[in-house]
């Protein structure tokens, strides 16, 4: 079976039901290991804010520990809230991650909260979620990577450190496509969340494609999509995946914040006709099954998309079957692994 796309990985370090937080980045940090091994193309980790779901919530932080981790994969935000933090500080993270992993590191930015709208207001009190203010910090921070010279602004006087000769990729995340367009004017790299909307993403990332402006860094557009992906030996280990997952999403919706559990946890949720057609809406925020059913589900899903890469987003109960999905993943779709040298 040949390959055509490539492979890479969002993670979110997640707290499984009786599982701690560190646990949980212990587990990204192993993750992190074994994809670099495989031949993944990225690895980027997500931020979260007041919530035991999921442990990341500082990637400049956890990808600092990562790249002395890792050799050949490329590690990035997915990603940074922007309008939490200042340009400046943003641009100044992923400049040191960069001298210290020249040629490595991607900075994803998105604009979404990452948490509720309390805890974005005490992360920053200035933020009011005006597309005006995002774009200003956009073209900010783009100012400070390049080390841009602007007369008569902050960046005639203010540079970001440390100097170096490479930058971070800049990339900018989207679940409704406006960042598309933004990424578009930039001549940014795209990333879609079809993890978070699995609606009308085509359209928005040919609509990134055709509205696309060259820049310095970016020749053509270059968009992905990610999803959550279960890839198990059998089918029925599959379903019993999936249908885990789905009713996690089902219940964090519904507003019951415990972490994921096993399958004979919820497998018997009751479910009313209402629930039960929400749990299909999440179903098709992911592709599951076997090897080759999952390979021909992301080959039809990257070519409606247009795209040459997908981002897989893996949550489970059990930490075997997270890295037994990415292990069978990687042999479906001939990722070449890597021999590592010893650190």
């Amino acid at each position: 079976m040949t390959n055509t796309l490539r492979l890479s990985v969002l993670d979110q370090s997640p707290v499984r039901q009786g599982g701690t937080a560190r646990q949980a980045l212990e587990e990204t940090i192993q993750l992190a290991r074994l994809t670099d091994q495989l031949g993944y193309t990225r690895f980027w980790v997500s931020e979260h804010h007041n919530t035991g779901t999921l442990a990341g919530s500082a990637p400049e932080v956890l990808l600092g520990r990562l790249g002395a981790e890792t050799q050949h994969i490329r590690l990035g935000s997915g990603g940074v809230m922007l309008p939490h933090y200042s340009a400046l500080k943003v641009a100044e993270n992923f400049r040191l991650l960069e001298t210290l992993y020249p040629g490595r590191i991607d900075l994803g930015i998105g604009r979404a909260p990452g948490t509720d709208r309390l805890t974005a207001h005490v992360l920053n009190p200035q933020n009011t979620f005006r597309d005006e203010d995002f774009v200003d910090q956009l073209m900010d921070l783009r100012g400070f990577l390049r080390d841009e010279v602007i007369p008569n602004t902050v960046h005639e006087k203010v540079k970001a450190a440390p100097f170096a000769t490479t930058m971070p990729e800049l990339w900018l995340l989207s679940s409704s496509g406006q960042s598309g367009l933004f990424a578009a004017h930039l001549g940014a790299s795209f990333s879609f969340a079809h993890f978070i909307n699995p609606v009308g993403g085509p359209d928005m990332v040919r609509l990134y494609k055709e509205r696309f402006r060259p820049s310095d860094e970016l020749a053509a557009p270059r968009a992905t999509v990610a999803l959550f992906v279960l890839c198990a030996d059998t089918e029925a280990k599959a379903q019993e995946l999936a249908e885990t997952l789905a009713l996690q999403m089902l219940k964090l919706e519904t507003g019951d914040r415990t972490s994921i559990g096993s399958y004979d946890s919820v497998r018997d949720y009751p479910l009313t006709p209402e629930l039960r057609a929400r749990l299909t809406y999440h179903r098709q925020r992911m592709v599951s099954g076997t090897p080759e059913q999952v390979h021909a589900q992301l080959t039809a899903l990257a070519t409606s998309y247009g795209v040459e890469e997908i981002t897989a987003v893996t949550i489970t109960y059990d930490f075997a079957d997270r890295l037994r999905s990415y292990e069978l993943l990687a042999e479906v779709f001939e990722l070449a692994p890597v021999t590592l040298q010893v650190l």
